[in-house]
């Protein structure tokens, strides 16, 4: 039946299989691939992506003049860009969501503009960001901030205007509350779960406006390092890139979810 649910051991068990079905088709592939070509490297094998592994994380650089390794330089670029980028669209995107759903006139003029600019994919105005803020880091946090300010604004809003009833405003300004206290103790505190669950759906796509953005300008950063590895076809470094993007993501997606458990138990969106 659908939806029928299944014993936990046998969801464990069915997880691992799909794993190891994955690991094994690769494991076929890159023999056979090997046979043909034992100088391939589009699909290394278990020696290749040990190489690959230990060229990542080698310092560089020379003894005179020491360098961190590419792992280490990559992070610290593309972790500091996707932070500031989300940190400044999330908190703009509150702000600017929770006026709108609370004052009509600050929604007429802006929910035109937020509701368009929300349509045109982000990687569209790319050259747009370009021309505003030049190929330096702010390029690349500008591409996250506004990449996920607008629809995220947009889920704000909603929260704001469908989730907290007329009735209880209108209580509030009975009992002599004011416009901030309305705001901040009835408001903030039923839309914060959703806000939350809002961040940790964000964290994906942030991640792809970043990487693209390093694709085209960045001289360092995992988008960086990755076109130019695979314009040499050394795949060896660029798979370990990959499970190192997911990896992470996954690790920001729990952390949220973690969260947003913490701090609205009683959320279960």
């Amino acid at each position: 039946m659908v939806r029928s649910p299944i014993p936990p051991w046998l969801m464990i068990v069915l997880s691992i299989g799909g794993l190891v079905v994955a690991l094994g088709v690769y494991g076929i592939l890159s023999a056979r691939q090997t046979a043909i070509n034992e100088t391939q490297s589009v699909l290394p094998g278990i020696k290749g992506m040990g190489e690959g592994f230990t060229k990542i994380r080698a310092p560089q650089g020379t003894e005179s003049n020491p360098k961190p390794s590419w792992l280490w330089q990559d992070t610290k670029a593309s972790v500091t860009r996707l932070f500031a980028g989300t940190a400044i669209g999330v908190v703009a995107s509150i702000v600017i969501g929770i006026l709108m759903g609370s004052y009509r006139w600050i929604e007429a003029p802006l929910a035109p503009i937020i509701s368009f600019m929300a349509k045109i994919p982000p990687t569209a105005m790319l050259p747009l960001y370009m021309i505003a803020f030049g190929t330096s880091t702010n390029l690349f946090i500008a591409m996250v901030a506004l990449g996920i300010f607008f629809s995220m604004a947009q889920s704000v809003f909603q929260a704001t205007r469908q989730d907290v009833t007329q009735e209880a405003i209108q209580k509030a300004y009975t009992l002599g509350a004011s416009d901030m206290e309305i705001i901040f103790e009835i408001i903030w505190p039923q839309i914060m779960p959703r806000i939350l669950e809002n961040i940790r759906l964000q964290i994906g796509p942030a991640m792809v406006f970043l990487i693209a953005a390093e694709v085209l300008f960045a001289d360092v950063g995992f988008g960086y390092r990755i076109r130019m590895e695979s314009r040499l076809l050394r795949m060896n470094t660029v798979y370990w890139y990959l499970a190192l993007l997911g990896g992470f993501g996954l690790l920001l997606d729990w952390l949220m979810l973690k969260l947003r458990q913490y701090l609205a138990p009683w959320f279960q969106g």
